[in-house]
């Protein structure tokens, strides 16, 4: 069996759908079905049963899948790897993620592939603009503080931050002396990333802190936005330590101190499963991994 067969049986396996898989291999239909059709040969075996909607996939199909498990993602990494050292890096990738903690983090690890001649393109967006931007092709990498669960991704913990919730002194000083912390916190203006509150409901929940029903006063899904306002005076909020450590140590910002612990937040970097055949995202993937992953395991 070919490798080139293969990689066309995972990718309609994983898109259910031959003009999917024929569109995220740039392949015309008709190959991607012969292709399909060869294996079948090979192995005396119905693969998928074709409907309207697309393709399912057989019996014989998830036991030819559950047999090559990522075993073809690694080859091909492994075969995108070699390439490195004797192919042009030139060419553009695009990178979408949170636009702090692309500007906060990620940039200043972007150097090594601009000086390979690698150009990138940053682009914002959460959890489910990334992944349906890197579903349908339009961006290499992403980042993003929600782990993908979509089978069509692969993704790597890239960094783990601790979330502290702070105010401006004068405001964490007085959220602190109160004689209860939930109802303080319940009467004093929250700046959020979203009405979901992911952070802030965590850090409440760990700490044993009751909420009620709250409406945000701000909701901004650049988490610096939030930093700004709170150095005003204005509210608090929960963010990660990156953002928040040098406000502290200047003294425009201060902790909240958790009756209980911190909580924490992962950030992770995700490409879609056939992203790797780019020989310039597979290096970018590498260096962002080893820049960003080492600070990580550290």
């Amino acid at each position: 069996m070919s490798l080139g067969r293969l990689r066309t049986f995972i990718e309609v396996y994983r898109q259910r759908s031959l003009s999917a898989a024929a569109r995220a291999l740039h392949l015309t239909q008709p190959a991607v079905s012969q292709h399909i059709a060869g294996l079948e040969e090979a192995i005396g075996r119905s693969l998928f049963l074709r409907e309207s909607t697309g393709v399912v996939p057989t019996a014989a199909a998830d036991e030819l899948a559950a047999d090559i498990g990522d075993k073809l993602d690694a080859a091909e990494a492994a075969l995108a790897s070699a390439r490195i050292r004797s192919e042009e890096m030139a060419g553009s990738i695009q990178i979408i993620g949170h636009a702090d903690f692309l500007a906060e983090v990620v940039a200043a690890e972007l150097v090594p592939l601009l000086e390979a001649g690698i150009n990138v393109r940053l682009q914002t967006g959460g959890a489910d603009m990334t992944t349906h931007m890197l579903i349908e092709g339009h961006c290499d990498l992403g980042i993003s503080a929600y782990a993908s669960t979509d089978k069509r991704l692969r993704s790597d913990l890239i960094r783990a931050e601790e979330v502290l919730v702070v105010a401006a002194p004068a405001v964490a000083a007085r959220l602190q002396a109160a004689p209860d912390l939930a109802d303080a916190l319940a009467a004093e203006p929250l700046l959020a990333y979203n009405l979901e509150l992911p952070l802030i409901d965590q850090w409440l929940d760990k700490n044993q802190l009751r909420r009620g029903p709250a409406s945000p006063a701000l909701i901004g899904q650049d988490l610096r936005t939030l930093r700004s306002l709170l150095t005003t005076g204005f509210g608090w909020t929960a963010l990660p330590q990156y953002l928040c450590a040098g406000a502290i140590a200047r003294g425009e910002l201060m902790e909240i101190t958790p009756p209980v612990a911190r909580t924490s937040l992962s950030y992770h970097l995700i490409w879609s499963a056939g992203a790797l055949r780019k020989t310039r995202v597979a290096h970018a993937r590498q260096t962002i991994l080893w820049s960003l992953g080492k600070r990580t395991a550290g």
